[in-house]
Formats: C-alpha cells, structure tokens, sequence
C-alpha cells in the first residue's frame, strides 16, 4: 500500500459516535444517558437503543445510584460533582445488552 493509497482511505474514515456506543454495549459495557453523552458523544441515547432493538438486540434496564455511574465515568474522564449533589439518593437509569 501506498501512502496515497493510505490517505484515501483515512479521508474516507469517519468516527461514527454510534457505532462506538453500540459496540461498547455489545462488549458487555453498561451505559447511561450521562456516559453516552460525555463518553460517547450521543446526544440521543433513546434514539440508539431504539435502533438496536429494531434490528433484533435485546436491551434491558434498571435504575441505580448516581455515584455509581460518577465511579465508573471516572475511569474515562474527570468527573467531580458538585458536594452538596446527593449523588447516593439521585437514581439514573443504565442499560446493557442482554445475552
């Protein structure tokens, strides 16, 4: 391959925030609306796990603690909430893909 060759096709490479989400969820990875936006770049999580479904995954839910999605967002960025956000009683809704 030639560099010309290589540089066609990086110029025809696209990130597709999308196609990174699913395939995180498909590697057994939980997400919440939060993390699909700060993580992912997905401004319409219901909109993906709607297409997913559509084409025959199956996708389940269930409500936690903030804190907890806070910890696992920590790994991938700085995350610090305000001190006096009650992150304990706070509850967000993540979804993975069932197997």
């Amino acid at each position: 391959m030639t560099i010309i060759e290589g540089e066609k096709t990086m110029k025809n490479f696209k990130y597709q925030c999308n196609m990174a989400l699913r395939e995180h969820m498909l590697s057994g990875h939980r997400v919440t609306l939060i993390e699909a936006l700060l993580i992912f770049g997905v401004q319409a999580l219901n909109r993906q796990l709607t297409t997913m479904k559509r084409s025959g995954i199956f996708i389940k839910s269930q409500k936690i603690p903030m804190i907890k999605v806070v910890n696992r967002m920590k790994k991938y960025s700085v995350c610090n909430p305000p001190k006096n956000l009650p992150t304990k009683e706070i509850l967000m809704t993540e979804y993975w893909v069932s197997k």
